[in-house]
């Protein structure tokens, strides 16, 4: 029997506040452990919580950006369960009214656009971290990310592999990045995903039993376990067995998940409002507000890069994939580079050193990009020696000037200089000035390069082509 794959993933995602949901506790990465916490956060007798107003307007942001219905009226709520990463035993978060809810993110497949809808985005506070002694002997608990804000994004079943789940974290990641609702640092858990996976037969319309992945905080992680999760329901599937509902642990490293909790068709959360807090109420007017005060958006920006700059599509989906890379295209192109030959140095040589380096800081600024491509232009380094001193850029972040400067990098003009390597080369190279008098025109370049060794790789390419062929045109008259 042939499957079909059902998969939808609830994304958490940190908001870019500089304080946390309920209280004016920093929300910082790091810090020694339970220092970023108060009697708020960390739920004494007597406190109350104060709503911050910036993570409701990410939330709406968020929702805006993702073609939500923003909801004019919503109300925080208490879930309660026991576990001791929240000492009040209950996690303040949204239930029957969200803030945002049946909005949609659209995801490039093999060229073809397919629509992945979104049930709800709500508001809620994260938990803290338990940390386990390797040993069994006990657990502790580290209070510093109690209270900081979320967001839940949770999707429709919508996706059916595990490319276009990893699409669709991929686009809502990007999304947050540019509306700077999160900075999605994933190596700090600044969002994470659960896949929910089910398998069921081929034409049914009927859900099957679902897993759940939980925590997955990379596109490799989401991809790889979904893949996984669907051999393990498969196989138990053609040998007449039943999926069991649970949470499940996944273990990149291993390749394997792992069975955590199985997990009931209901929860007993109890659920009930929040009597500490008021509901947010929003206006037409305040929401408009939010929506123009929105940046110009990623499949915007790819279809001003391709309509109006020329940029091949391939190139524009990978500059425009992160807000980071993108705002520096934006800046190089300001400051009067070419806008094909930015996005040529940022596709070849900027990400090479990227991903080198496991980073998608660039440590320089665009307009150092439009210097470097100027000096090139105005015929004072070679694309070669460019090349290197964007290596040194990015190892340094000093000026393309500087560095031309301090290490002599400057091309060769000097026409008398050049002349003399010239002669020099075509002296001691007869038989490639035999070849090219035969007519092998890759005796040229073969020549090209000996001046160029001889010059330490800064002849001027043009001068020296031109040079070459005088000399040769001479060599050959009878």
């Amino acid at each position: 029997m042939d499957y079909e794959v059902v998969i939808g993933l609830e994304i958490h995602v940190e908001l870019a506040t500089k304080s946390k949901i309920f209280c004016g506790c920093t929300t910082e990465f790091g810090g020694e452990v339970n220092t970023h916490c108060c009697p708020v956060c960390t739920s004494m007798p007597g406190t109350l919580p104060v709503m911050n107003e910036k993570a409701v307007e990410f939330a709406v942001k968020a929702g805006l950006a993702m073609n939500c219905e923003i909801a004019e009226f919503s109300k925080m709520d208490r879930k309660n369960y026991f576990y001791p990463d929240l000492p009040k035993a209950y996690q303040i978060s949204q239930f029957d009214l969200p803030i945002c809810k049946g909005g949609y993110v659209d995801i490039d497949i093999n060229g073809k656009m397919k629509r992945i809808g979104i049930t709800r985005i709500h508001i809620e506070e994260d938990a803290g971290k338990l940390i386990h002694d390797p040993h069994g002997k006990g657990s502790l608990v580290d209070y510093n990310r109690c209270g900081v804000p979320l967001i839940e994004i949770v999707s429709e079943p919508d996706m059916s592999s595990p490319e276009e789940a990893r699409k669709y974290f991929e686009k809502v990641r990007s999304i947050l990045q540019y509306t700077g609702v999160s900075d999605c640092r994933m190596q700090e858990g600044s969002i994470r995903a659960d896949v929910n996976l089910s398998l069921r037969p081929a034409g049914s319309t009927k859900l099957g039993t679902r897993t759940e992945m939980k925590n997955l905080n990379s596109f490799r992680s989401v991809f790889n376990a979904a893949e996984s999760e669907i051999k393990r329901q498969s196989g138990i599937l053609r040998q007449g067995g039943r999926v069991g509902q649970e949470t499940r642990r996944w273990d990149d490293d291993a390749g394997k998940s792992f069975p955590m909790r199985n997990k009931e068709e209901a929860h007993d959360y109890r659920y009930f409002p929040e009597p500490d807090l008021v509901p947010i109420i929003l206006t037409k007017e305040r929401i408009d507000a939010y929506r123009e005060s929105l940046p110009e958006l990623p499949w915007k920006r790819f279809a001003r890069y391709t309509e109006e700059m020329g940029i091949p599509g391939y190139d524009a989906g990978i500059i425009t994939a992160s807000v980071k890379t993108s705002d520096f295209f934006e800046e190089a192109v300001k400051y009067g580079a070419d806008a094909k030959t930015a996005a040529n140095w940022i596709m070849g040589d900027l990400m090479r050193l990227m991903n080198d380096a496991g980073t998608e800081d660039i440590p320089f600024g665009g307009k150092m990009l439009a210097e470097l491509a100027d000096l090139i232009g105005q015929g004072r380094i070679s694309n070669n020696i460019a090349k290197t001193v964007l290596s040194e850029m990015f190892a340094t972040g000093g000026t393309p000037s500087f560095i031309v400067k301090e290490k002599g990098l400057e091309v060769v003009s000097d026409r008398d200089e050049l002349a003399r390597i010239v002669d020099k080369v075509i002296s001691h190279n007869k038989k490639s000035v035999e070849d090219y008098m035969g007519g092998k025109e890759k005796a040229m370049g073969f020549l090209m390069g000996q001046v160029m060794r001889e010059t330490g790789g800064k002849a001027n390419p043009t001068m020296v082509k031109a040079m070459l062929a005088d000399g040769l045109k001479k060599a050959m008259e009878p």
